[in-house]
């Protein structure tokens, strides 16, 4: 458009020109319209964001709850059943051949211990010895309290077991993220909410009444079937209902305060119970309260217009009006009902994947994240091993959620989602792969705790920036692909931190190597800092065609420039 001076010279016309532009900036969202009218933040949505602090629970019983049921004792020797009337010591000084400074854990002194017990001393370090026959006896220190793996024998030629049923749950949470997410887009956002999380309630009871390792997994295999469904899906219809300008400290302070706190509760709520049984009891039934979410929470107006439930979707933004006390104008609402009504296809994953830059976004959307949760995951394991008080180990990194995430929520509507996604990363990178070579104990703990802080960074940038990407129609199944394949990658992290027992440096090693190569994907996808969420597949088109590597868009440049000529 060619501007006359007589139209420059014109205040109304100059007004009325940049009202324009911002809307062909902002695209031809007719919700985005109606949610700026109706409060991009109001009353409601204030009680929305809350509704998320009960879930962030939820997600962190689910995800690390299994953790606190399967921790090892470090120190574990063979029982002999001849000398359990002495106390634990005595037993093991008796019977166990030394190990350095330490004891053996795997086998005992094949030595007659009626002898023993006369002479009350260890048989001659010569003595043969042979495999654990009769169990294990556990000190309970650094885990005040028998665990799955203590009451079972999971150590020494069973330790793999642990992992094992870590890894099928994330085989289960594979298998959740389809579901789920298939179910959220098809369904809607609330039951998929509800049923994600009466599951894994289901599975965490049935755990307290395992007895075995395979009836364990399939317990552990429901729970993981929620895990992050039991809270994405809600965070997902929060940001849905939220404007652009509030999205980002809507989306990062949840993950910052509820999960922080709730990540530095745990392990003490777990040290206090001191019952493996009693704390799943403790942090299962909560999840049943899920019921009452159809009474309290709305379903995603987007999801309601995009699969032609206008009436619906129009009887959800007249509560919001009621409550936030504001009026949508009548044409704004009319704007949005018929745009809603209009024929139009249905989206779905599968035709995400048929569009050649769409298809592109999820898969490098996919391992970037997978990247993030691997590094994540295997932080969180290696607390146990980190050579400090589990319990407080897993405190002291658990303590960056809150100052990492909430630095994320301050600079991501300055740096932008790619710069907070990728920037973390590498440092991770140089962290992890620091601390793969100095000793255990408060060095490597230093560094395994500025590695944390980098990657919550990188994985909070991530989740937001996914959810900004993804069009309306897929929104739900496209970010339960990108999470799943998370889950893909955290069944391998369950190994990684296992492969210590064969090489102490190895685990961050991997992880460093891992998080230096994700780093150079991040170049690749677009900024989506200040843009409306893309409600269609030609939206979401539209955003990856016009990225350039230097992370602005064309027609972000061509509307700063037509801004330029009207103020010149």
């Amino acid at each position: 458009m060619i501007l006359t001076k007589v139209e420059n010279d014109d205040p109304d016309y100059v007004e009325s020109y940049k009202e324009e532009m911002k809307k062909e900036a902002e695209g031809s969202d007719a919700l985005e319209r109606v949610l700026f009218h109706v409060g991009e933040m109001g009353r409601y949505q204030k009680l929305l964001f809350l509704s998320m602090l009960p879930f962030s629970l939820f997600f962190t019983f689910i995800y690390f709850g299994q953790m606190f049921i399967t921790a090892t004792p470090q120190q574990h020797w063979c029982h002999v059943p001849e000398l359990e009337h002495l106390d634990l010591e005595t037993r093991r000084n008796l019977s166990v051949p030394r190990v350095g400074e330490g004891w053996a854990q795997c086998v005992v002194y094949a030595a007659n211990w009626s002898n023993v017990l006369d002479a009350m001393q260890p048989p001659e370090p010569s003595t043969p010895t042979v495999p654990c026959q009769h169990g294990w006896d556990f000190k309970l220190g650094d885990i005040p309290y028998h665990t799955v793996v203590s009451e079972r024998g999971w150590v020494c030629e069973y330790a793999g077991y642990a992992p094992f049923a870590q890894t099928m749950y994330f085989v289960g949470s594979f298998t959740g993220g389809i579901i789920f997410g298939w179910a959220a887009d098809h369904f809607g956002r609330v039951p998929a909410l509800v049923g994600s999380n009466l599951i894994a309630c289901v599975g965490g009871l049935g755990t307290i009444f395992t007895k075995g390792l395979w009836d364990f997994i399939f317990c552990r295999f429901l729970v993981g079937m929620a895990f992050d469904n039991c809270f994405m899906l809600l965070y997902i219809l929060v940001l849905e209902y939220v404007g652009p300008k509030q999205r980002t400290w809507a989306a990062n302070f949840p993950i910052a305060f509820f999960f922080g706190g709730s990540f530095l509760l745990i392990p003490w709520l777990a040290y206090w119970i001191a019952d493996w049984r009693k704390f799943l009891w403790y942090t299962t039934l909560p999840l049943s309260s899920c019921l009452l979410v159809p009474f309290l929470i709305p379903e995603s107006a987007r999801w309601l217009a995009s699969r032609g439930k206008v009436s619906q979707a129009v009887k959800v933004l007249k509560r919001f009006e009621t409550i936030n006390r504001t009026k949508v104008p009548q044409n704004i609402m009319d704007e949005f009902i018929v745009s809603s009504s209009q024929a139009r296809e249905r989206e779905s994953i599968i035709d995400v994947f048929k569009s050649a830059p769409l298809r592109k976004m999820m898969l490098l959307l996919m391992v970037i994240y997978m990247a993030c949760m691997v590094i994540f995951d295997g932080l969180v394991r290696m607390s146990e091993g980190l050579g400090l008080d589990f319990f407080l180990a897993f405190t002291l990194a658990s303590a960056t959620q809150i100052p990492s995430v909430g630095l994320v929520a301050v600079l991501l509507d300055r740096l932008g989602r790619r710069n907070l996604a990728m920037g973390p990363i590498v440092i991770t990178g140089i962290f992890t792969v620091t601390a793969a070579f100095v000793p255990k104990g408060l060095p490597q703990m230093i560094l395994a705790i500025g590695s944390r802080f980098a990657i919550n960074m990188a994985c909070t940038a991530a989740v937001q920036w996914s959810t900004e990407l993804v069009p309306t129609g897929a929104r739900a199944s496209g970010l339960s692909l990108v999470h799943v394949s998370g889950y893909v990658a955290n069944m391998l992290s369950p190994l990684i931190v296992y492969s210590a027992r064969i090489w102490g440096p190895f685990p961050m090693l991997t992880l460093g190597s891992i998080a230096l190569t994700a780093s150079s994907f991040c170049f690749l996808l677009p900024e989506t800092k200040g843009r409306p969420m893309p409600q269609t597949i030609a939206e979401g088109e539209k955003i990856m065609r016009s990225h350039t590597l230097c992370g602005k868009a064309e027609e972000e440049r061509d509307l700063n420039e037509k801004e330029k000529a009207l103020i010149t």
